[in-house]
Order: C-alpha cells, then structure tokens, then sequence
C-alpha cells in the first residue's frame, strides 16, 4: 500500500432492497457516495453473493470489498462510513441483523487500535458474547476480519498480500485457514 495517503480497507454489505434498488445497485451507488466525502476509491472487489450472517437473520447479502485512500484519522473515517449508511436507511437496531447497507472499516494501514490489550480482548472474545456486546470504540484490524470469508474473499481481490499486523497472516493466509465450504459459499456475481 502506497504511503502517499493512507490506505484502508472498507467492507461493504447489503441484503435489503432500497428505495426498488437491489443490494448490488445499493453498494456502487454507496461507493459513490464515499468518493463525495473526500475518499478515493482505490480499487474495488468484485461483487459476491454471501450467506446471511448469521445464518437465518435474513436473505443472503452482496458483499465487496475497495480499498481506499484518505487523508482522514480512521475515528474520522468511520464517521464517515455511518454518514453514509445512513444516508442509504441503515438502521442500527439489531445486532448482526438486515440491512441496506453495511459498512465497516476492516483496517487502516497496519494499525492496531485504540491499543493491543484492548484489540486482544475483542480477539478472544466467545461468541455468545460477540452477539450481545458491540465496541465503544474502533477497534483495528476488525477482530472478526480473520473469521469471515465474506469479507476476506472480496479483500483477496484487492489487496491479498495484506498482512494483519497481530495475527502475522496475509488475506490469503487468513483463507486458508477457514472452512472450505465457507470459502466455496462466497461466489461471485
């Protein structure tokens, strides 16, 4: 990643229609919307088909991933993504749950933040409790990030030689190590 700017890497996801536009028309229309608040669009994943996380909470999603370049702080950054989320419906009511649209900030750079025991906590902590409890704070890398394929197979397309900055792992490296029927689930549009 060039460090003319910084780079990041947001993830995108959709499974609602909005205003009679499908998920996919929701995320190219959502990227537009970024490059309006001073973000340049990089470059961009593919878009994917996924099944709804979790499984049940609703139609499956479309899921991409586009790396990004802005001169923001990632607290600003993230402002800016719930900007635009809410600009495209996103309500934030449940946890895990449908939506518009979806946009989180993967990482930034290689930075771990707001620091590594508090990254270390949202790391390890079980999943009953990753349903009930959200951060108060960004915390970077995603502590999910090496868990999902729906977001890791957009990011290979994009920036597969990335290496999370804790876990030591490329995105490919990170693949490899998920469950193959994941990984197949994630096929692209």
């Amino acid at each position: 990643m060039s460090k003319s700017m910084p780079n990041a890497v947001v993830a995108l996801g959709a499974n609602l229609d909005l205003r009679g536009n499908g998920p996919a028309v929701t995320l190219q229309n959502a990227l537009d919307a970024l490059s309006r608040h001073d973000v340049v669009i990089r470059s961009v994943s593919r878009f994917f088909s996924t099944p709804c996380f979790p499984v049940g909470a609703g139609p499956d999603y479309v899921n991409a991933a586009a790396l990004i370049a802005t001169e923001r702080s990632p607290s600003q950054l993230l402002q800016v993504l719930h900007e635009v989320e809410q600009e495209f419906g996103r309500e934030r009511v449940q946890r895990w749950g449908m939506r518009t649209l979806d946009l989180d900030l993967v990482c930034f750079e290689d930075q771990v933040l707001p620091d590594r025991a508090t990254f270390d906590r949202w790391l390890t902590l079980p999943t009953d409790a990753q349903r009930q409890e959200a951060p108060d704070q960004l915390i970077l890398p995603h502590p999910r990030l090496q868990d999902r394929a729906f977001v890791l197979v957009p990011m290979a397309d994009i920036v597969s030689d990335w290496r999370h900055p804790v876990l030591g792992r490329t995105v490919c490296e990170m693949i490899q190590t998920l469950p193959a029927a994941e990984v197949a689930a994630v096929t692209a549009l």
